[in-house]
């Protein structure tokens, strides 16, 4: 039994890779696609050709192989056995043969970062505040980053008495049956949403939506399971951003790309380069231009 497998037992972390491999059944084309784009206009090309990614959190894999098609060597990495699973599953599905390379471990893991070496891009999305050592994690990602690379991170934005409260709901979840746990997504869904929303959120969370029909939502993701995950996604931690903007100035790195949630819930997005005459640089200089969007 791992780690992770006991912790979800517990009621200590989340089962993100169950979650992850239900999500999966609804990965077609058109999602792949819609998750290329969203790295396109996060990294500002469409062609990763002889650059090497590392996925920091893999969950369904859908990044990764999006990557892949972009061009990119992959290493893909997830806590969650589950996810793990589900990753390699991805890839018989859509890249069979494929120099992708998929394992189980934790970015806490000193073993296991001290032999990964460095890539050209460090991607991980909404994964390093669930780890419960947010800036370990975040200074441990930054010193992944090769000569010449990018880091791409997402991270919970801190609302402060708000983001405790949640942070309760998910302990809550966690510790909690079946019904508890249904009855959470559910008034979770009405608080979040509109409701003619809150009414068809409901009706895919109860299974009521056959597959084919689930909400579809930008990176193309699933409302449904970000709903789930949302909920019940532990260890949760948050940050502002001019905390992250401190971590990569201190690793040498300077802001490419953002895009914030406007102040509320959900994650900001953040794209790093290095500066080149940093004294503890490991990347060279890159654009210094920040696209900002709301």
């Amino acid at each position: 039994m791992t780690d992770c497998t006991s912790e979800v037992e517990q009621g200590k972390r989340f089962a993100f890779g169950q979650n992850w491999q239900k999500f999966s059944r609804l990965v077609d084309d058109d999602r792949i696609a819609t998750a290329r784009e969203s790295l396109v206009t996060a990294l500002g090309t469409d062609d990763l050709s002889g650059r090497t990614f590392l996925d920091i959190g893999c969950g369904s894999g859908l990044f990764s192989l999006a990557a892949l098609q972009l061009g990119a060597k992959v290493h893909s990495f997830d806590y969650d056995p589950d996810a793990v699973a589900t990753t390699q599953q991805l890839r018989e599905r859509y890249a069979p043969g494929n120099d992708w390379r998929i394992e189980q471990g934790s970015v806490l893991d000193s073993s296991l970062v001290s032999r990964l070496g460095q890539f050209d891009i460090v991607y991980s999305w909404g994964v390093l505040h669930h780890t419960g050592a947010l800036w370990e994690a975040l200074d441990t990602a930054c010193r992944l980053v090769s000569p010449g690379g990018l880091l791409y991170v997402s991270i919970y934005n801190d609302q402060g008495l708000r983001s405790r409260a949640w942070r309760g709901v998910k302990r809550t979840y966690n510790s909690s049956g079946p019904l508890t746990r249904r009855l959470l997504v559910a008034g979770s869904g009405l608080y979040l949403r509109t409701a003619p929303q809150a009414v068809d959120l409901l009706k895919s969370v109860a299974g009521r939506r056959p597959a084919g029909g689930q909400p579809r939502r930008q990176r193309g993701m699933s409302a449904r399971y970000d709903l789930i995950d949302w909920v019940g996604g532990y260890p949760f931690e948050v940050a502002a951003p001019e905390e992250v903007f401190r971590v990569g100035r201190r690793h040498g790195m300077e802001l490419r790309h953002l895009k914030t949630c406007r102040g509320g819930l959900g994650c900001n997005e953040y794209v790093f380069a290095s500066i080149a005459d940093h004294d503890d640089a490991q990347t060279p200089s890159a654009a210094r231009s920040v696209t900002a969007a709301a």
